[in-house]
């Protein structure tokens, strides 16, 4: 399992993707981790490859989602281990409801594909919230914006980035 990870620290150009554009352009320091996403592993989801591939504890690892509140469009960063409380996200914005948006919506609003889809570099900015599980680790996974690719940041500079909030919006 190890040999097919590549986990390597950020080098300036490497791995170069609107999300680490943005966090490159916010002055966040951050980690980037590559492995080889292969269909064949997916019983369980891209996050929870992610984890397993990379070695680390699926509580750690983020998944990001987007949801229709019948107003606009919310992003949900939750663990892969989990799911995404839809009724708690719409309450975290203010909102009384949510759906999962559909995923070329998500696809097409985010810039990335599904299994890629990172909270940083979109090309349209939502509301977005963090599972606030994630403020219990230095370092948390999320899409880097494809597939086979995440990087590790602070879950404190998450939040300052994307002016995103912290709830318990995950279950398990």
């Amino acid at each position: 399992m190890m040999g097919r990870m590549a986990k390597k620290k950020h080098v300036k150009g490497a791995g170069s993707t609107p999300a680490t554009v943005q966090l490159e352009h916010a002055g966040v320091p951050f980690t980037c981790y590559e492995y080889e996403h292969s269909n064949d592993d997916m019983d369980d989801g891209y996050g929870i490859e992610a984890a397993r591939k990379l070695g680390f504890d699926e509580a750690q690892v983020f998944k990001t989602l987007m949801a229709d509140t019948g107003s606009r469009r919310v992003v949900g960063v939750v663990p892969v281990s989990g799911h995404m409380d839809l009724k708690a996200l719409a309450a975290a914005v203010g909102d009384k409801k949510a759906a999962m948006a559909d995923p070329k919506v998500a696809m097409r609003e985010s810039g990335y594909v599904v299994g890629g889809i990172s909270p940083f570099g979109q090309k349209t900015h939502h509301a977005t919230v963090l599972d606030d599980s994630a403020l219990a680790f230095d370092q948390i996974l999320v899409s880097g914006g494809k597939r086979g690719f995440s990087v590790g940041v602070n879950p404190h500079d998450l939040l300052a980035v994307l002016d995103a909030t912290a709830a318990p919006i995950a279950t398990w």
